[in-house]
This record gives C-alpha cells, structure tokens and sequence, in this order.
C-alpha cells in the first residue's frame, strides 16, 4: 500500500502568463506558495477476489473490469500512461475540488507519486510535474496553465518563470521571521463553489518586496489590491458582483489588499490584514468560512510506503 500527501496552492502573481500558447510568446512568471491544506490518494493492488478488476474511490465509486471503462479522465489516462493494472485508489482531501486552489492538478501530481511508488521506482519533483502537465492537458485535453502542477510537484514559497523552453523554478529566498509575518497577515475565507481565471512586472515588484528586509511588507497587501483592480477590469467573467461586494467589505474593514484565488467567480478569497485589523475583518466575513493556513515547502511526498508482491496476469 502506497499513501501520498500533496499540498494545495495559493497563487498571488502572474496567473494566466502560466499558459503555454502565453508564454512561448511572451515569457510568463508566478509567483505562488504551497501550503498546509493537502489531498491523500491511498494506491494498492486489488486482491483477486472480485467480479471487478480496479476499484476508485473520489467523490463517486468506480468498480470496473477494464481500464476503458474508467469514467474519471485524469485516472484512466494514468493508468494507462503507466501501465497500472489491478488497482485500489482511494482519494480524500483537506479541501473541496473546484475551488481555485488547484485541486485537481495536486490530485494528479499526488497519485502519479503513488503508482510510481507503487512500482517500487522513485520519480523526482521535475518527473512528476511534466508529466502531470501532460496527463492533464495532452491526454486528458483539460485547458489551463503550468504552475499548479509545478507547485504542487515542488512545494514551497516559488517563483516560476516560463518561457520557449518550458519552466524553471526558483525559491523565493525570505527570512523566517518575515516569512513568518506575511503568514501572519494573510486571511483565507470561503466563499462558496464556481471557478475564477487569470503580468510578468507585478512578479518582479512582488518578489522585491519579499526578499528586502528595506522594503514595508505591507506593500505586498497594497500590490495585491492594485492588480485585482486591473485584473477586474478585464472581463465580467473575472468576477461577480457578490465577490466585488465581499472584498469591498474585506477593504472597508481594514484590509490593504487580496484576491480571489483561481479561476472565475467563486471559491476562496484572501486577504492580506495587518494584526490589529484581522478581528474587524473576521467579523465582516463573518458569514463566511475562515480558513487558518500555514506555508508548507516540501510539496508532493509518500507518507506510507509498504512495497506488495505483485504478479501481472498472463
């Protein structure tokens, strides 16, 4: 039986500039952090005891005699992709799919993580991110951009930056004590289901306020506030007028900045909140669910690992 644990992230700058038709053009650059919410996918072989060969457990249950038959994309293409056969996956998580956390790219990192372990073959970070890449956007056709994969894969507080030659990815080297305090002042809310979607400078800007001890780390919460402004300014679809009236509020109550984290119009908003302030936003959110986090940065790893004698069929 293998167990992998593999963090969710959280993704302040350049989201979109992660989209390969972007990139090869232009170049792109993210700035993201993984942190202390996880997915666990639990991977053994099936013993022969049923009228079915591969058993999957997520939100449904899939019990199926053929690898074709998998109604699930990500996990039939993976078992295909690796030669998976004879298989028991069980999926479970800190948070809900769906939600603008890149739920589903920590999903295929995490259980590409596990049928490798499974094999008894060690894959490194960089494996595991290109080819979660390729599951999710050659095989499976799912539209969308690099970094969630990359994060999910790497861990860590990163910039990422992409470009004709695919990506490279680079600690953000901060203090622990200022690292520390930006964990502080962030707030996480939820504020229910739907989906959200994406600036190589802001990257730039942003990464200089962390890594200088010089610089007010409150200005971090204030370049938060400014590209969301530019950001909902591009299109409807960017957001809802219930969201603009939630970070209104979040504003209004003390907060110098956030976001909405993901892709369009629902999901989890985060708040950059100076202490003395995060009790009057707390209460304006109070209508919503407050999520407590802490930064994580070892990213995808196997925190079970007992090795079965496995016989193919002939």
């Amino acid at each position: 039986m293998i167990i992998t644990k593999t963090p969710f992230r959280m993704s302040f700058f350049g989201g979109g500039t992660d989209m390969e038709d972007y990139f090869i053009e232009n170049g792109g650059s993210v700035i993201s952090t993984t942190f202390d919410k996880y997915c666990y996918v639990n991977v053994r072989h099936l013993p022969r005891f049923f009228d079915y060969s591969t058993e999957l457990s997520y939100s449904k249950t899939e019990r199926v005699v053929d690898i074709e038959q998998i109604q699930h994309p990500a996990i039939r293409n993976a078992m295909k992709m690796l030669d998976m056969h004879e298989i028991r996956l069980m999926y479970e998580a800190d948070l809900p799919a769906r939600s603008g956390l890149g739920t589903s790219s920590s999903f295929a990192v995490g259980m590409l993580n596990a049928f490798y372990a499974l094999k008894g073959k060690f894959a490194d970070k960089k494996k595991l991110a290109d080819e979660a890449i390729y599951l999710e956007r050659v095989l499976c056709q799912e539209s969308g951009g690099w970094q969630d994969q990359i994060a999910a894969s790497y861990g860590g507080f990163n910039r990422i930056n992409f470009g004709p030659n695919g990506y490279d990815v680079f600690p953000i080297i901060i203090s622990p004590e200022r690292k520390k305090q930006l964990n502080d002042n962030l707030m996480m809310f939820f504020t229910g289901f739907t989906r959200f979607s994406s600036d190589v400078q802001k990257s730039d800007i942003a990464e200089e306020i962390l890594v200088n001890k010089e610089k007010d780390l409150d200005d971090f919460g204030r370049l938060l506030d400014k590209t969301w402004r530019l950001k909902r300014k591009t299109g409807a679809a960017v957001s809802t007028d219930s969201i603009d009236s939630l970070y209104e509020k979040g504003i209004q109550a003390g907060a110098l900045g956030g976001k909405l984290l993901g892709a369009g119009g629902g999901g989890f908003i985060i708040f950059y909140v100076q202490p003395e302030k995060q009790a009057a936003v707390k209460s304006a959110m109070n209508h919503l669910l407050h999520i407590p986090f802490k930064f994580e940065d070892s990213g995808t790893r196997v925190i079970y690992y007992s090795p079965e004698a496995y016989e193919p069929k002939i």
